[in-house]
């Protein structure tokens, strides 16, 4: 093989490995942007709400909002807890959401998008729509 292709392939691997991660954190910082207002605007209030409607029905939650994300913590167990948070590391920004229960001694623990479609098209339903559904086996009886 010619030293002279190989030094092509590697200039346009090195140019478009640039391109893509400038684009990449273009992307990454438009979404951050849609995901504090998503925050602020949808999440936390929802979880609240949430939180106050299982409060009425006698399980006790507590919302906690770190920095980038919001968690609802069963007051029984620190380990029984729901929350969201926006992953930047795959190849589109997503909204995760993480669900951990205690089961004995073992820790259950699942992640998944929320919602597929894009962190600025995301609403109070959707974030209703994962609680509910996420919820469930901790309210079983």
């Amino acid at each position: 093989m010619e030293t002279s292709d190989v030094r092509k392939r590697i200039t346009h691997l090195l140019e478009h490995a640039k391109r893509s991660a400038g684009e990449r954190r273009t992307r990454n910082d438009e979404a951050a942007r849609a995901y504090e207002r998503f925050l602020d605007q949808n999440a936390i209030p929802v979880f609240r709400q949430v939180a106050s409607a299982l409060k009425a029905s006698s399980y006790n939650f507590t919302v906690n909002t770190p920095s980038g994300s919001v968690r609802m913590v069963s007051d029984k167990s620190a380990e029984d807890f729901v929350e969201i948070s926006l992953d930047t590391t795959g190849d589109r920004p997503v909204v995760v959401g993480h669900t951990s229960r205690a089961r004995g001694r073992r820790v259950v623990e699942s992640e998944h998008a929320i919602a597929d479609k894009a962190v600025s098209e995301l609403g109070d339903e959707d974030v209703l729509e994962f609680l509910v559904k996420e919820l469930e086996p901790f309210v079983e009886r």
